[in-house]
């Protein structure tokens, strides 16, 4: 800690050094109020692009844009103090190329105060994560189920099962030589996330894989129970949120039709005189 008090920010140099260490804690973030929330408590707080289906109602995330992306971004970024952030980049902003992942990236980062990128893809974005890399530009990797590539996977099926498990192996071997700082597994079964996590030495950052990963990650609106349209089997709820807000909506929309809301403590009268 500084001579101010101020509390200092993981970098994803410090990540990295947490491999085998005590699991590192992330979640999501849209919004400032949620990041106030989650900064507390987290390593890492991802802007995914699951917002788009969270906060925005698209069916996948292949609508989201860069400037959503921005714009929610930039919210976190005011509620964290502790936490440090890494935004995702959304799709069609670096499949291209490396050039223009690295014009995308460099924009998110510019524009949000994001210390990292998270981008999808094993063995063809090698060269792409080297790319940023060798450029100031850190990446966090995401293999497995990639949600971008829903439509050519045939759906949010788990990735990485028989013979498959070979194609898992050679994405997370990439993008460590790449030079990403972290992967995220995301819904490949329990043996072969754990295998991954012992043979790569970046940590592994599980979401539906195995608790050996060096790291779990949430969708905050999952775990407390707000975003309720369905329910992955790797989502445990922690709280029923969208619940309790329905019993309070519903409670309101009651008092206001029997005229009991707002009662005498919720309104003004008039100054006495001399006040």
């Amino acid at each position: 800690m500084s001579a101010t008090g101020e509390v200092k920010r993981p970098v994803p140099p410090d990540i990295r050094a947490r491999k085998g260490g005590t699991p590192l804690v992330v979640l999501t973030a849209y919004t400032t109020p949620v990041a106030r929330l989650v900064d507390p408590h987290c390593d890492i707080v991802l802007v995914g692009d699951s917002l788009g289906m969270v906060i925005h109602g698209l069916p996948s995330t292949l609508g989201v844009t860069m400037e959503m992306m921005i714009l929610h971004s930039q919210a976190v970024a005011r509620g964290l103090s502790r936490a440090m952030m890494v935004v995702d980049m959304p799709f069609g902003s670096y499949e291209e190329g490396p050039e223009q992942a690295f014009r995308n990236a460099a924009r998110l980062m510019v524009e949000t105060g994001a210390a990292a990128v998270k981008l999808e893809g094993g063995e063809h974005m090698e060269a792409t994560i080297a790319f940023l890399t060798a450029r100031g530009i850190p990446v966090m990797a995401h293999i497995g189920l990639t949600p971008q590539a829903v439509n050519t996977l045939g759906g949010y099926r788990v990735q990485g099962r028989g013979e498959d498990a070979t194609r898992i192996r050679r994405d997370a071997e990439a993008v460590t030589r790449a030079g990403a700082f972290s992967v995220v597994l995301e819904k490949v079964p329990d043996a072969l996330a754990r295998e991954i996590t012992q043979a790569i030495d970046i940590p592994t950052i599980g979401i539906g894989a195995s608790a050996d990963c060096d790291g779990q990650v949430l969708v905050v609106d999952d775990m407390l129970g707000l975003f309720t349209a369905f329910r992955p089997k790797f989502v445990k709820r922690y709280a029923e949120l969208g619940q309790e807000a329905d019993r309070a909506i519903a409670a309101y929309a009651a008092e206001v039709r029997a005229r009991t809301f707002p009662a005498p403590e919720h309104v003004f009268g008039e100054k006495a005189p001399g006040k």
